[in-house]
């Protein structure tokens, strides 16, 4: 269909640029039948550890408006779980397929599940990420101690943390018992050819490691696509997550889940952006927090002024008054700060 935001400019400089953004189901062109459902599980054929690039062979062709039912796990290795704790029995033997036979990692630190090749994904375009199922693959996680303040860590700094994956709560502590909210901390497309191999620690205009926690089954994630078949990753399972991340990681663990992949030549942008039922997300990254926190209220300015019309200096009273800005990482390499607008402001 026709882009819906036809006037949308983007500016020179990408830290001021943002398009607007609106759901809208693809076109039938994109999927004339119904949507093939691919089944991808984590083996050592099918996972990237640690980086996403533009050159790597995808493990997966899919068409615009396929499914993937795809399986992440957790990142850790059988040595380091069975350290904090974990009886061996119960590690995954994936895991340890993985661990034993991928030789080629890094330089970061994930294992990511792809990439997936999504047939007409050209650079420009953008790829609708519809997460359309998350759910908690094994009855445990673990969280590492680390991150901003790591003076406040001490021995062991790896502690398992038993999930009730019926009740949905992980039992923090006497008395202390936490919600879950599955969802993946990393999804991203390979960033651009001339970037060559990126880690997969710090998150950029490629999406990747954006450990956003509304970025759960129900929300749509929208990534600027950079090279060919966009080639999709995935991984880093959150069963909860605080904004901030603060000692590094959330209640890391194995997930599975079904996400949609569709095509958009109608929207373009030069950062990622996220649609939840309620609200619609802004993001910034940047080894900066001011600069990433740029970014971020910059892409919300401009995305009020095409959502609505308004002039410049009334879409930023709007973001003032009536967005919540928000840190969403502070471990990464590149910080992320993401703003929120709720739909019954500026309209569904």
């Amino acid at each position: 269909m026709a882009n819906p935001f036809p006037h949308l400019a983007h500016s020179a400089a990408r830290v001021f640029v943002a398009a607007a953004l609106l759901y809208v189901a693809p076109s039938r062109s994109a999927a004339q039948s119904a949507p093939r459902v691919h089944e991808l599980k984590a083996t050592p054929e099918t996972v990237a550890w640690g980086y996403y690039h533009a050159a790597a062979k995808p493990v997966l062709r899919i068409a615009s408006g396929d499914i993937i039912s795809v399986e992440t796990l957790l990142t850790n290795t059988p040595t380091g779980l069975e350290r904090a704790g974990l009886p061996a029995s119960s590690v995954q033997q994936s895991l340890r397929d993985i661990v034993a036979r991928v030789t080629d990692r890094g330089p970061g630190g994930h294992i990511l599940t792809g990439p997936v090749h999504v047939d007409g994904a050209a650079p420009g375009d953008v790829l609708e990420v519809r997460i359309l199922e998350v759910r908690l693959a094994i009855p445990y996680g673990y969280n590492g101690c680390s991150g901003f303040l790591p003076d406040n860590c001490a021995a062991p700094r790896t502690r398992i943390i038993p999930l009730d994956t019926v009740r949905m709560t992980a039992a923090f502590g006497e008395g202390i018992e936490i919600p879950l909210r599955p969802f993946f901390g990393s999804m991203g497309v390979a960033p651009p050819p001339d970037s060559g191999r990126v880690s997969s620690n710090p998150p950029g205009i490629h999406a990747g490691n954006l450990d956003n926690k509304e970025l759960v089954a129900g929300t749509t994630l929208f990534i600027p696509v950079h090279a060919p078949g966009a080639l999709f990753e995935v991984g880093d399972g959150h069963a909860a997550q605080g904004d901030g991340e603060v000692d590094q990681t959330a209640i890391e663990t194995s997930l599975r889940g079904r996400l949609q992949l569709i095509v958009r030549k109608d929207l373009h942008l030069d950062w990622p952006m996220a649609e939840t039922p309620t609200h619609y997300i802004t993001m910034g990254m940047d080894r900066d927090l001011t600069q990433a926190t740029r970014i971020c209220v910059q892409q919300m300015v401009n995305f009020l002024m095409t959502r609505r019309g308004l002039a410049r200096v009334e879409a930023y009273r709007l973001a003032s008054i009536a967005a919540d800005l928000r840190i969403t990482q502070l471990v990464d390499g590149n910080v992320g700060v993401h703003m929120m607008i709720a739909k019954s402001i500026v309209g569904r």
